[in-house]
């Protein structure tokens, strides 16, 4: 079980490094896919089976087919001049520096944390559907309206715009007689 996790793992962190580096907004998606199928693999590994079913169906099955269809739909392509600025070393520096002092507390945070041992309890999908749906409604009707309402803007971002002219101010063609 140790060799799949860790082969997981390691999957899951190389398909997260080439989402983020591919260029092709299409295929760092498809990528970003195979980082949360790993991460299902990962914890199903863990014993938990429920949590890795519900990692597919929303995040690598919905959410993501829904991102695939908002970059299909705003025509998406390759913006070299832009993404080569972006490429540059000196933009990196910040956000690895801000990474590396998360990581050093991360680090820290584990070492101070206390394992107990506690009764593996056994929740039914039943009853997270009940709970969701009762106690966390609101959260979830949010939810929806955020990604509806984000689904709605990016098509009227994405749309093309057609330029109107009235029939009587295009030049008609002359007819010679």
């Amino acid at each position: 079980m140790n060799t799949i996790f860790y082969i997981t793992a390691a999957v899951a962190i190389l398909a997260s490094l080439l989402a983020i580096t591919n260029k092709n907004a299409i295929h760092a998606l498809l990528f970003l896919i195979l980082s949360l199928l790993s991460i299902s693999i990962i914890f199903y590994t863990l014993g938990a089976p429920f949590i890795a079913a519900l990692e597919v169906i929303v995040y690598a099955g919905a959410i993501m087919v829904l991102f695939i269809f908002v970059v299909m739909m705003l025509n998406v392509g390759l913006q070299e001049e832009v993404e080569n600025k972006w490429l540059t070393p000196r933009k990196f520096l910040i956000p690895s520096l801000l990474a590396a002092i998360l990581l050093v507390l991360f680090m820290i945070a584990l070492k101070d944390f206390r394992f107990e041992n506690h009764p593996a309890i056994t929740v039914p999908p039943k009853e997270v559907g009940i709970s969701l749906f009762t106690t966390y409604l609101i959260a979830v009707e949010l939810s929806a309206i955020l990604l509806l309402a984000g689904i709605v803007g990016a098509y009227h971002l994405g749309k093309q715009k057609k330029k109107v002219t009235h029939r009587f101010l295009v030049k008609q063609p002359k007819i010679n007689k």
